[in-house]
């Protein structure tokens, strides 16, 4: 694997996006997975590179999931199951590495699911003996299956399903339906919202514009917790939203949560700047972010190695300060 020759950088035609010290982050970056690779180019060079995408499938990371499919086309035991090799988490990693959507085995793996667990409420159930579908795991589902490029009337039903469990609080929980929760789970509603978002940027346009709407009042549900905080008390919700987890799973966190914002092109809001704050609070003196915890479960391996310089969440961080510059008042580079 070659790493990639940052032509702009060497050129010195720097964006206005960066710093001059962000030079090496960025060819750090280029040295990396073909999926780092391809991911930088894209969001924070403006330059769209097929070869390097097409490289995801055949090379590194991508490779070596793809290399983890079942002969009958799933990974792990079950759809659900085990924690975190399982098809659907699988399927979502693939997504985030962002193979090329055509892939056509994975496109395959995605029809067999939608066959086989399709539940009575219209969403996908995780278990066969299961009488209702999970609202997260469809946030999910929506997610990949869209990137992936199902038909869109395989995808009505979840869209359906997804929409009828809507709170009234503007957002999502996965026990609406189970537990009777009244009021919204951060976790859920971010899953539910990268589907939708998934959703409209492949061009699907069933009930579109009733997701857009349901969208828009999760964002706002969200910014209303400033991302992690009580509402009411103004105290952290849960200290786990804090840590730099990569890859989130179905957890919440806020630079999971502001990469969403990134790619709804969300305009700034000040109820982001205290969690851009964190996020700057858990920058190294090299520039770069750490990997701060993996959550447990049983993986097909390791892209990262915790306390680590993360590949992964520098990109993150780099392209949502890209998008919301107001977000680097608190760089301590800058101080």
């Amino acid at each position: 694997m070659q790493p990639v020759t940052c032509i702009k950088m060497r050129r010195g035609l720097i964006c206005n996006h960066f710093r001059m010290s962000d030079v090496a982050i960025i060819d750090w970056l280029l040295e990396g997975d073909p999926a780092i690779q391809y991911q930088t180019c894209r969001d924070l060079l403006d330059e769209e590179r097929p070869d390097i995408r097409a490289q995801i499938a055949t090379e590194g990371w991508g490779a070596r999931f793809l290399a983890a499919r079942n002969p009958d086309g799933s990974w792990g035991d079950r759809f659900y199951q085990p924690k975190w090799i399982s098809s659907h988490y699988t399927l979502l990693d693939l997504k985030t590495l962002c193979v090329a959507p055509d892939h056509p085995l994975i496109r395959d793996s995605i029809r067999d699911i939608f066959a086989d667990l399709m539940g009575p409420d219209g969403g996908i159930l995780c278990n066969r003996g299961n009488e209702t579908s999970d609202v997260c795991v469809n946030g999910m589902v929506l997610n990949y299956a869209s990137y992936f490029g199902m038909p869109e009337d395989q995808l009505k039903s979840v869209v359906d399903f997804l929409l009828s469990e809507h709170m009234t609080d503007g957002g999502f929980n996965c026990r609406s339906n189970r537990s009777g929760a009244h009021h919204s789970s951060l976790h859920s509603t971010l899953s539910v919202l990268e589907g939708i978002q998934e959703y409209a940027d492949t061009g699907y346009r069933y009930r579109l514009g009733e997701l857009q709407q349901a969208a828009a009042k999760a964002r706002d549900f969200i910014l209303l917790h400033r991302l992690f905080k009580s509402d009411r008390t103004g105290q952290i919700i849960n200290k786990s939203f804090l840590k730099l987890s990569f890859p989130p799973r179905w957890y919440y966190n806020i630079l999971r949560c502001l990469d969403h914002f990134r790619v709804a092109g969300a305009p700034w809001d000040d109820r982001m700047a205290d969690a851009f704050g964190v996020l700057m609070s858990k920058r190294r003196p090299d520039g770069r972010w750490p990997l701060q915890a993996a959550h447990p479960g049983q993986v097909h391996f390791k892209m990262e190695e915790p306390r680590q310089p993360s590949r992964w969440n520098t990109l993150l961080a780099m392209r949502v300060l890209k998008t919301y510059p107001q977000g680097k008042r608190d760089d301590p580079a800058l101080s």
